[in-house]
């Protein structure tokens, strides 16, 4: 069940206004995967970080812009440390990840809908690839560091 609060709906309008246009790896519009994500979270912040969590990456909204807009520090870190710098190697963002408990709880959710095959239309030797690397990333996440 979504969380509405002044926030969570704010972070609504500006995840439909970045997506609207985008189409995901299934051929549906892309503004459902962070709604679906957002479904799963339990606290405003959360519902937020999920709606959020590729504004950054996949359609340029700067974080000065959610700072703007009124987003608490925690969101607009957990939306910055979610969103990947190309050039760092994939496990090591997934390890600056699983620092910020807000982040961790939203890429699993994340990696978890991306690894749903029955959302995927055509396979490629690239999606089992993609989907060993988010299970990977999955028992990254999940695993307690001792």
């Amino acid at each position: 069940m979504m969380i509405y609060t002044d926030l969570t709906k704010k972070a609504l309008r500006i995840s439909f206004a970045a997506h609207q246009n985008q189409i995901d790896i299934g051929g549906m519009p892309y503004v459902y995967h962070p709604y679906h994500l957002a479904e799963q979270m339990d606290d405003e912040y959360s519902v937020c970080v999920a709606l959020l969590h590729d504004v950054v990456e996949d359609a340029g909204v700067s974080l000065e812009k959610l700072e703007a807009c009124g987003f608490p520090d925690e969101v607009v870190d957990a939306v910055d440390i979610l969103t990947r710098d190309k050039r760092m190697p994939y496990n090591e963002y997934i390890q600056m990840v699983k620092r910020n408990e807000l982040a961790r709880k939203v890429k699993l959710a994340d990696l978890r809908h991306n690894s749903d095959l029955s959302r995927i239309e055509r396979f490629t030797e690239h999606t089992f690839e993609r989907i060993a690397r988010y299970n990977n990333a999955i028992k990254i996440l999940t695993e307690d560091d001792v």
